[in-house]
């Protein structure tokens, strides 16, 4: 799995280069004062993000950097939202090399903040903003979040091996040696264990950030943040 994430740190910023670096071709303008977009040129309703100034109070980018990262989120985005279907294709072009559609579902409700099926802007760079700048707890918190599938607030051992498998999924022949259903398990076996101090079969946030603080191979080897950014 080592040499997999190794090759997948070319990909990791996937999200920035697919929906903030591609040139607008409209004339809308995010930041360009402190009032929301409008965008005349467009024949459907506009969904009309927040003003600049609160985001740059509640993300760690600037104002400059979310003005690039709204011109490239309209143009792959031009209704202003993403839903999941166009999440899994994107995420699709930058893991090829196998089945991206079951971790990038799981990625997409993690961005989804109020479970209604789309990403807003506000949403998309909120949880970049985490992944890419956060502290340390902060994007275990996130990555936490990821794996608690149903939100219950701990991670069961079934939770567990639906992500790392379908990390295995997306990963593909990029993994040598090639992973099968049994890898998958024999590994979520082992980082359970070591997570799960109390033994009472599943893994409370705290048990999940003290591990993780004090095993970076555990990180390294749940893929939790190289298959994101």
């Amino acid at each position: 799995m080592g040499q997999a994430l190794r090759r997948l740190q070319h990909k990791r910023r996937f999200v920035r280069r697919s929906l903030s670096r591609r040139p607008l071709q409209s004339s809308t303008s995010y930041g360009s004062g402190d009032h929301d977009i409008d965008d005349l040129e467009m024949q459907v309703v506009r969904y009309k993000p927040e003003g600049i100034d609160v985001l740059c109070r509640n993300t760690k980018f600037t104002r400059k950097e979310l003005q690039i990262m709204y011109r490239g989120f309209k143009q792959e985005c031009p209704t202003g939202i993403v839903n999941e279907e166009t999440f899994k294709e994107i995420y699709a072009q930058f893991f090829p090399q196998g089945d991206s559609s079951d971790y990038a579902h799981y990625v997409f409700k993690t961005f989804d903040h109020d479970n209604n099926g789309s990403i807003s802007f506000e949403e998309f760079v909120m949880g970049l903003s985490v992944l890419s700048r956060g502290t340390l707890q902060e994007r275990l918190q996130w990555a936490f979040n990821l794996y608690d599938i149903n939100g219950d607030g701990i991670i069961t051992k079934d939770e567990m091996l639906d992500i790392v498998s379908a990390i295995y999924e997306m990963m593909g022949r990029y993994t040598e040696p090639v992973v099968d259903e049994t890898s998958a398990k024999e590994h979520v076996e082992r980082v359970f264990q070591k997570m799960d101090m109390n033994r009472d079969g599943v893994i409370s946030l705290e048990e999940f950030m003290d591990t993780c603080r004090r095993d970076e191979n555990i990180t390294k080897g749940m893929a939790i943040f190289d298959t994101v950014l």
